[in-house]
């Protein structure tokens, strides 16, 4: 005898995108189904609540939008500084071990990083960042692609960190890009 379905179960016939006409707005909307462990889903339902919504759709479309926008903005060859913050899972060496070996792999663009351990094996990583959009873009790209990791966030700026070290010169000499103001 198969029970009823919970309320936080949804039911899909297929996972194939849809595409519906919305007559009233004259729009083209697409559909797709999303699998979530429970809890995450319970704290869609009350981001949901919180935000006075109609329903999980607004609130996931507003996610994309912001990630989308957030990769628009963060492409290019203009250089920017901020963070990469990561949550993850560290079960095992490995994930330290793969994350430092992409890190490595961006070893011009990442300056710094901290990490501490979370409660139920999980840990927090920041990373100090600086270089073109499009190659941090590439970092997080890559860094997304570790199993284990849960979450990731990169906030930039254009503002960029003052030199590390002079370039071709004595160490002492100041860098030509940056003067004194008298």
């Amino acid at each position: 005898m198969k029970s009823a379905p919970s309320a936080r179960q949804v039911r899909l016939v297929s996972n194939a995108p849809r595409k519906v006409v919305n007559a009233a707005a004259g729009s083209q909307l697409a559909r797709i189904g999303v699998s979530l462990p429970g809890s995450l889903l319970a704290q869609v339902d009350d981001m949901v609540a919180e935000r006075g919504l109609p329903g999980r759709s607004q609130l996931i479309a507003e996610l994309i939008r912001h990630e989308v926008a957030d990769v628009d903005r963060e492409s290019g060859e203009e250089v920017r500084a901020g963070t990469i913050t990561l949550i993850y899972r560290a079960d095992s060496g490995r994930v330290r071990h793969a994350l430092a070996r992409v890190q490595s792999d961006f070893v011009k663009e990442v300056i710094s990083s901290q990490h501490v351990f979370l409660e139920d094996d999980q840990s927090l990583e920041v990373l100090l960042v600086q270089g073109s959009g499009e190659r941090l873009q590439q970092l997080c790209d890559r860094l997304r692609g570790i199993r284990a990791v849960q979450q990731l966030k990169l906030v930039t700026t254009t503002s960029l960190l003052p030199p590390l070290h002079a370039h071709g010169g004595s160490d002492t000499a100041e860098p030509t890009t940056r003067r004194a103001v008298r």
